[in-house]
C-alpha cells in the first residue's frame, strides 16, 4: 500500500469534520463527493444550499446530500459567531457591524467554526489566493501554543528508494516564511518532526541544512542554523536532529560519515529543514522536476488547528489527498 492510501485509511479511523468553503467550485464539490463516498472525513460545505445542490445535480454527484451544508448568510449560530469574532479582535478595532459582514465570507466563517469547536480543519485555495485563505486563519485560529510561526512542509516521494525513509523525504519550509530567525527555524524543525510522525508515519531524522557542515564555513547564516539546531533540541529533546549539514552530507551515507563522523543523522536524514524559504522552495521544485518526485503539499504546520491551502491549479485527487492529510493532522492536535 502506498503512502497516500495509508494516509486515507488512517483518516477514515478518525472521522474528522473538515470544511470545504469553496463549495460550488467544480473540483472541490467533486472531491467532496469522493471523500464522502470513501468515508475519509465528514464534509462541511459552506455556501448557498440551493446552489450547492444544483451544482451537485449538474455534475451527477450522488453523495453531497450526506454533507453538512452551512449557509453563511442564514445559520442558527451566526450571532454566536459574530460575538466570538468581536471578542477575539475587539482590541484590533473590529466592530460588530464589520464582523456581521465578515462572517458571511466562507473563509472567515470556516475559521470561526473551527475556533468555536464546530469543525476540526479546513482545506481551501482552489479558487482563492493563499493570502485570502491564511488571513482569517492567522487572525482567529492563530498558532499553536509555543509556536510563533507557520510553515509549509512537502512530502517528497522519490523513485529512488535509497534516500530518506524508503524513498520518502519531508522538506520544510517550502511555502510560507521567507527568512526565519534562529528561533523560528527551530520551531519549523519541531513542527516538521510532528508532521512527519502524524502524516508520514515514521520517526523523523532531521538535518538542519546549510552551505557548511560542522564548521567548514564561518558566516552568520551558518550561525543561525547552529543556534536553531540547539534550540530545537531544547524544545523537543526526543527529536533526532543534527546540524549544520550540507545537503549531500545529510542524505548520502559515505559523505555524511566523512564530513560529520559520529553523527546519527548525517547520511541518514529523512527530514530536511532549509534555512530560508527560497532554498526550500527551489529545492523541492528541482527534486520534483529533475528527479521526477511526487510532491505532496504544502502541509501547513504550526497552526492551532489544521488549515491547508491548495494550489489554484489543483486536481480533484489533490483535494482528496489534502483533506485526508488535514484529518490526520486534526487527530494529532
Amino acid at each position: 500500500m502506498d503512502l497516500l492510501n495509508k494516509i486515507k485509511d488512517s483518516a477514515k479511523k478518525y472521522n474528522k469534520r473538515i470544511i470545504l468553503p469553496e463549495s460550488t467550485e467544480e473540483r472541490t464539490i467533486t472531491a467532496a463527493d469522493e471523500i464522502i463516498k470513501e468515508g475519509i472525513a465528514q464534509i462541511i460545505l459552506i455556501g448557498n444550499p440551493k446552489e450547492i445542490k444544483n451544482k451537485a445535480k449538474e455534475l451527477n454527484l450522488s453523495n453531497i446530500d450526506k454533507a453538512i451544508i452551512i449557509d453563511p448568510k442564514n445559520n442558527n449560530k451566526k450571532e454566536e459567531y459574530i460575538d466570538l469574532m468581536v471578542d477575539i479582535r475587539k482590541k484590533k478595532g473590529l466592530t460588530r457591524e464589520k464582523a456581521a459582514k465578515l462572517i458571511e465570507d466562507p473563509l472567515f466563517l470556516a475559521t470561526i467554526m473551527i475556533k468555536n469547536g464546530d469543525a476540526d480543519g479546513e482545506v481551501a485555495g482552489a479558487e482563492n489566493a493563499t493570502g485570502d485563505v491564511l488571513r482569517p486563519a492567522f487572525q482567529y485560529v492563530k498558532t499553536k501554543p509555543g509556536f510563533s510561526v507557520v510553515s509549509g512542509a512537502f512530502l517528497m516521494i522519490l523513485k529512488d528508494k535509497n534516500f530518506g525513509e524508503d524513498g520518502l523525504l519531508v522538506f520544510a519550509d517550502c511555502a510560507v516564511h521567507p527568512n526565519p530567525t534562529d528561533k523560528e527555524l527551530a520551531e519549523i524543525a519541531v513542527a516538521t518532526g510532528e508532521t512527519t510522525r502524524a502524516i508520514a508515519g515514521f520517526e523523523p531524522r532531521i538535518a538542519m541544512l546549510s552551505f557548511s557542515t560542522k564548521g567548514s564555513a564561518v558566516h552568520e547564516m551558518v550561525d543561525k542554523v547552529v543556534n536553531a539546531t540547539r534550540m530545537a533540541k531544547e524544545m523537543d529533546p526526543s527529536l533526532k536532529i543534527d546540524g549544520e549539514l550540507q545537503a549531500d552530507a545529510a542524505i548520502i551515507e559515505a559523505i555524511g560519515q566523512k564530513k560529520a563522523p559520529g553523527s546519527e543523522i548525517a547520511g541518514k536524514a529523512n527530514v530536511l529543514v532549509f534555512p530560508t524559504l527560497e532554498t526550500g522552495n527551489i529545492a523541492y521544485k528541482l527534486v520534483q522536476r529533475l528527479a521526477g518526485a511526487e510532491a505532496v503539499g504544502p502541509i501547513l504546520q504550526g497552526m492551532a488547528a489544521p488549515i491547508n491551502d491548495l494550489s489554484r491549479g489543483c486536481s480533484v485527487s489533490d483535494i482528496v489527498n489534502l483533506v485526508a492529510i488535514t484529518a490526520n493532522q486534526a487527530a494529532g492536535n
